[in-house]
């Protein structure tokens, strides 16, 4: 099984630091949890070659793992498309970053 992937572990990086900077969470989130599907997949892969596990298990979990991720990508490529993103830089739009800086000022 192949996990196929949108987003690089470094881009994934790239939108978790920029949604945190601008306070904006959710693509980070969405970002996060697509390097928790991954690092599940991977886990998975490994336990699936130990001859003592139920390689049945193992491919279930990665099976439903694919999918959850492939859904999640899709989702997180949505977002970005909708908030109006960067696609080349990963980086969030000028209008939201001024936005996200209004409200913090307006709360202080």
């Amino acid at each position: 099984m192949i996990l196929q992937q949108r987003f690089s572990d470094l881009q994934l990086e790239q939108i978790i630091e920029e949604a945190a900077i601008y306070m904006c969470a959710c693509p980070g989130q969405v970002a996060v949890q697509l390097r928790s599907l991954r690092s599940l997949f991977r886990y998975q892969n490994q336990c699936e070659l130990e001859p003592a596990n139920d390689a049945v298990v193992h491919q279930t979990i990665a099976e439903a793992t694919l999918q959850a991720h492939a859904l999640m990508e899709e989702c997180l490529d949505r977002v970005l498309e909708i908030e109006g993103w960067d696609r080349a830089t990963l980086t969030m739009p000028e209008g939201m970053r001024r936005k996200r800086l209004e409200c913090l000022e307006r709360d202080e």
